[in-house]
C-alpha cells in the first residue's frame, strides 16, 4: 500500500503550490488557486486521509501527496 497522508500534511502541501482556503463547512475546507481552475476540498483534522481522498485531492490540485 501506499503512504498515509494526513489533512495537516495535505494542506500545508497544496498551501505551499499556492492554493488558499477559501471556505470551510463543517469539517471540510474549501480551496482555491490564484490560476488554476477549481476548487479543492480537504477534510480535516484527519490523521489518516483515506487513498481514494488522496487521489480526489491530487486530481483536484495537480499536487502529488503520497
Amino acid at each position: 500500500m501506499g503512504r498515509t497522508v494526513s489533512s495537516k500534511a495535505a494542506i500545508a502541501a497544496i498551501e505551499a503550490d499556492g492554493w488558499s482556503e477559501v471556505a470551510q463547512v463543517g469539517s471540510h475546507k474549501h480551496f482555491k488557486h490564484p490560476t488554476k481552475m477549481g476548487r479543492a476540498t480537504v477534510p480535516h483534522p484527519n490523521k489518516e486521509l483515506a487513498i481514494g481522498t488522496i487521489k480526489s485531492i491530487e486530481r483536484q490540485t495537480g499536487v502529488k501527496l503520497r
